[in-house]
């Protein structure tokens, strides 16, 4: 799963696991074992089991947090700025005037325009999740559609429907 700093944790999340892996190391020094700091810690033996080997190895700052996970965002904070202002202009003002919607592929498309940076599908969802977008799906409506005819049932036939 993806978070917006591409990582699953904010640093203050990163810091709170890191605090908990350094208790867990006092711990290893005393010679607690590790089915007792498991059970201290209310985490699963096989993740003491781990950091535990990886504290024989480096000591306690083989232990701190690696930081965010995952590979860097291609576009700095600027270009994703001017990424967002870009698409809450619309597709049509970028030469997109078939629908006013928003694909992956028109995204992707915009992308590798405005920054010569070619993103996959995935890649550009990745991107739009980091900047707060969320998949919307359009509502299908019929072009017959009579938006006062239904206005008004629902304002009298539905009420009586409803007694």
């Amino acid at each position: 799963m993806r978070y917006p700093d591409g990582g699953g944790l904010t640093a203050q999340g990163r810091a709170k696991r890191e605090a908990v892996r350094r208790q867990a190391a006092g711990w290893f020094a005393e010679g607690v074992t590790v089915p007792e700091v498991a059970r201290r810690l209310r985490v699963s033996q096989t993740a003491v089991y781990g950091w535990r080997q990886r504290w024989k190895a480096g000591g306690e700052t083989a232990l701190a947090s690696k930081g965010a996970s995952g590979s860097r965002c291609r576009l700095d904070g600027s270009r994703l700025r001017r990424l967002a202002d870009a698409l809450d202009e619309g597709p049509a003002v970028h030469g997109f005037g078939e629908d006013q919607r928003w694909t992956l592929a028109r995204v992707s498309d915009l992308i590798a325009r405005m920054f010569h940076t070619r993103y996959t599908l995935r890649g550009t969802a990745n991107v739009l999740h980091r900047l707060g977008f969320s998949v919307q799906v359009p509502k299908h409506r019929a072009v017959e559609r009579d938006e006062a005819a239904i206005a008004s049932w629902r304002r009298e036939a539905w009420p009586a429907g409803k007694r």
